[in-house]
């Protein structure tokens, strides 16, 4: 007697997955409604993803700014928590983020796992730093007087982020190496995800979605970055801007971008000289965990 589940796998259609946009916390589609096709590395569709415009640039800036005082004024315990569940669980969804990055990449499945764990390693990393950048970038200032006098790092304010365009990596451990370092730090983040290779920070945004950060934090748009980038570079409520996945040439060169933050004076962090031959399993260190806080320094009489 033949089985009726069995029976009807076999003839059953596939379900394909709608990718979407993570924007405070929900899954919008594009303001534009319009999608772009993503392929593998030998021009094999693989999905349909969104394709952002600037009202959604805008739309997500926005609510960057509204989770910007709960996220900034959360404790570094907490934010460290939190980062920790997401490396949980990325870490449980490893297949599929494997599965996504060696389509989108060109790269074996072995080494496609490899860099899936390695993202999973480098959310952990930055969740350990949470309580401890204090300690690194504060410090009590030796001073000629009866004054205690105090200097600690506060968050920028929302960052805008231009994912990693290019090279090994780059689209899911590449983006977690520019996103979880600000995030840490206490800043909300606005990011363009990869143009070619956008699935695995679609799919991040499932993963963040259900990790206890709360909505807005973090905000992925996907789409032309020569559309989205010029509109983040631009935007008077954003406070910085990290362009490691900006190119040399056109409308979303580093160069234009920097030009166009300059007009309200945002912190920029320059790409490397070839991003697209940037090693992202390499350690980290402490450059992006420290490139988007403010210094405060406090002088405060002894002995009252």
């Amino acid at each position: 007697m033949s089985d009726p589940v069995m029976s009807g796998a076999a003839a059953r259609l596939d379900v394909f997955k709608t990718y979407k946009l993570f924007v405070g916390g929900k899954f919008p589609r594009s303001e534009s409604g319009r999608v772009y096709e993503v392929t593998d590395s030998k021009g094999g569709w693989l999905a349909n993803a969104p394709l952002g415009t600037r009202k959604d640039v805008r739309d997500a800036v926005a609510a960057a700014r509204k989770a910007f005082p709960g996220w900034s004024g959360a404790t570094a315990y907490n934010r460290g928590q939190i980062l920790y569940r997401a490396a949980e669980m990325l870490q449980g969804r490893r297949e599929q983020f494997a599965a996504e990055v060696a389509a989108g990449e060109g790269t074996g499945a072995e080494r496609a796992a490899a860099l899936v764990d390695a993202a999973v390693d480098r959310l952990v990393w930055y969740a350990g730093w949470t309580d401890k950048v204090a300690q690194v970038a504060g410090a009590a200032n030796p001073v000629a007087g009866p004054y205690f006098n105090l200097s600690t790092p506060e968050p920028s304010g929302v960052v805008g982020v231009v994912a990693p365009q290019a090279g090994p990596g780059h689209s899911l451990l590449g983006l977690v190496s520019v996103v979880a370092p600000a995030v840490a730090a206490g800043n909300t983040v606005v990011v363009v995800a990869s143009e070619a290779a956008p699935l695995p920070a679609l799919s991040l945004g499932e993963v963040l979605a259900t990790s206890d950060l709360p909505g807005g934090v973090v905000n992925i748009v996907s789409g032309r970055v020569r559309d989205t980038a010029p509109t983040l570079a631009s935007h008077q409520d954003v406070n910085g801007l990290d362009l490691a996945g900006a190119d040399a040439g056109g409308p979303g060169s580093a160069a234009a971008l920097e030009a166009a933050a300059a007009d309200t004076l945002k912190r920029v962090l320059r790409p490397a000289p070839e991003p697209a031959a940037e090693d992202w399993t390499a350690d980290p260190g402490t450059g992006r965990l420290l490139a988007f806080l403010e210094t405060k320094t406090v002088w405060h009489p002894m002995g009252i």
